[in-house]
């Protein structure tokens, strides 16, 4: 099969070798798969880092959060002293893998880190991330122009509910994989420019934010990596017409719901947290009680940055066994 030349990376991003993500090139897609798949992780305790000061990390500490991003594109951390927590600290860390630029979103606090935590009242309690419902499979920011796209997050659990809100996580390389071993034409569809669009919205007659249409999948230009913009969401999401990006989404429905395949699951408790590429994700929903110290609370920051060290080209040289940051 022959597809165009949009679906290649630029000749200036590829490296020695080859491009796994060119739809043409079977030889470094295969070699990149075979690795991807042998490291994957099979549960998600593989993926925690004990950390000792997360505004100073050690060699040993940075060495191995690389190493579980680069497996998977992310990697949950455990603070020795949870109450160390705070939006500083959030910041503090994601600084040690060059992520710097800050989403300041509708709903950020203004130093652009979200407290999430169910709100009663207002308009961020209509925005379900405040509510104690749960989420269905995304990737953050989907409804951002491409020129804002959310490469990274860090997410901190201050505190946990007393039931519920446990997170499913999935790299969204892995189920580029699975898409592409059963047909390679569903990675063509969902890379279309117009395959997904959010309608703008729009309040009391005010538009805050304009309609955004884009592909699923796309590669980072500054890094030659692949990146995701997904909802599962039935209601607000305009698809492209055709048969095969209808069966492409059917297909990732499927992938995202096999419960024998390669989704990982965790629940978030107090002074653990996430750092990744913005993978897939979702999470169910919860019930918090606050007399007996149980209201969920999350730092979120997301970030234009990819997170520095796990460009493709690095994924593909990587020695898995010897992990090394520079």
């Amino acid at each position: 099969m022959t597809v165009s030349d949009t679906h290649r990376i630029p000749a200036q991003s590829r490296h020695r070798h080859g491009d796994p993500f060119d739809l043409n090139d079977e030889a470094a897609y295969r070699a990149w798969r075979a690795r991807k798949l042998a490291c994957y992780p099979t549960e998600s305790t593989a993926l925690v880092v004990r950390l000792d000061n997360p505004a100073e990390l050690s060699m040993a500490e940075r060495t191995a959060i690389l190493d579980r991003l680069l497996r998977c594109n992310m990697v949950i951390y455990e603070l020795a002293e949870p109450a160390r927590a705070s939006k500083d600290m959030v910041r503090a860390l994601g600084r040690q893998f060059g992520l710097e630029r800050l989403d300041s979103n509708l709903y950020a606090d203004e130093d652009a880190v979200s407290a999430l935590q169910v709100i009663a009242e207002g308009r961020r309690g209509e925005y379900i991330p405040y509510t104690n419902q749960r989420l269905s499979w995304h990737t953050d920011g989907y409804y951002n122009p491409t020129t804002r796209q959310i490469r990274a997050i860090v997410m901190h659990c201050v505190s946990d509910a007393a039931r519920g809100g446990e997170s499913a996580l999935l790299d969204h390389e892995v189920a580029y994989i699975l898409l592409r071993d059963e047909d390679p034409r569903y990675v063509a569809a969902l890379m279309e420019p117009d395959v997904m669009t959010i309608p703008a919205n729009v309040e009391g007659g005010v538009e805050l934010r304009a309609a955004q249409t884009g592909p699923v999948f796309s590669l980072d230009p500054a890094s030659a990596s692949l990146h995701m913009r997904y909802s599962a969401r039935a209601r607000n999401i305009v698809w492209k017409d055709g048969e095969l990006v209808a069966a492409a989404r059917e297909r990732l429905t499927a992938i995202l719901s096999d419960e024998r395949g390669y989704v990982l699951r965790h629940r978030l408790r107090p002074g653990q947290g996430i750092i990744c590429n913005n993978v897939l994700h979702n999470r169910t929903g919860f019930e918090d009680d606050p007399q007996h110290g149980h209201r969920r609370l999350l730092y979120r920051a997301r970030y234009f940055d990819r997170i520095r060290g796990t460009e493709c080209a690095q994924q593909q040289v990587m020695d898995w066994d010897d992990a090394l940051v520079e």
